[in-house]
């Protein structure tokens, strides 16, 4: 590691310690030449993902897009904020567990209806209606008789 301040090469590790959000180490280090101290954070390099859209655009993958749906869904519902960051969290760990490089969206919509279906009905319904495109009432009324019937 090059020393911020003489440019030397030669430093050493004095602590290293978890960082406060405990996805990153945090070392204090000390230049061998000028003595002076500074801070470096050490963090695992993610696989970026790609997520495959429906017209078969890639995009790379953006979490706000999914926080946005799950919050617009959740709109006016008795849900706090900390039980939709822990739902986006929950699909954002089943995601990356894949371990793949893409994902479509489709595989995306799915795990986040099936989080819902869990979390709030109405919140599904909103979510499903928007996902899935619902043509008409029809389309509509299948969907909530299948949540009766699953709830039955």
């Amino acid at each position: 590691m090059r020393c911020p301040f003489c440019g030397d090469e030669n430093t050493r590790v004095i602590d290293s310690r978890p960082a406060d959000d405990g996805s990153s180490i945090r070392r204090r280090r000390q230049c061998d030449e000028c003595s002076k101290r500074f801070t470096t954070y050490e963090k695992v390099e993610a696989i970026p993902l790609v997520v495959i859209k429906k017209d078969n655009n890639r995009e790379p993958y953006d979490r706000s897009k999914i926080e946005a749906g799950v919050f617009r869904s959740c709109h006016k519902r008795p849900i706090s904020v900390d039980q939709m960051k822990s739902l986006v969290d929950e699909v954002e760990t089943i995601i990356f567990n894949m371990e793949e490089k893409e994902i479509k969206s489709s595989v995306i919509g799915e795990i986040v209806m099936d989080k819902l279906k869990d979390l709030d009905a109405v919140a599904y319904v909103r979510f499903a209606s928007v996902y899935r495109e619902f043509k008409d009432v029809n389309t509509f009324m299948d969907e909530l008789k299948k949540i009766l019937d699953t709830k039955k």
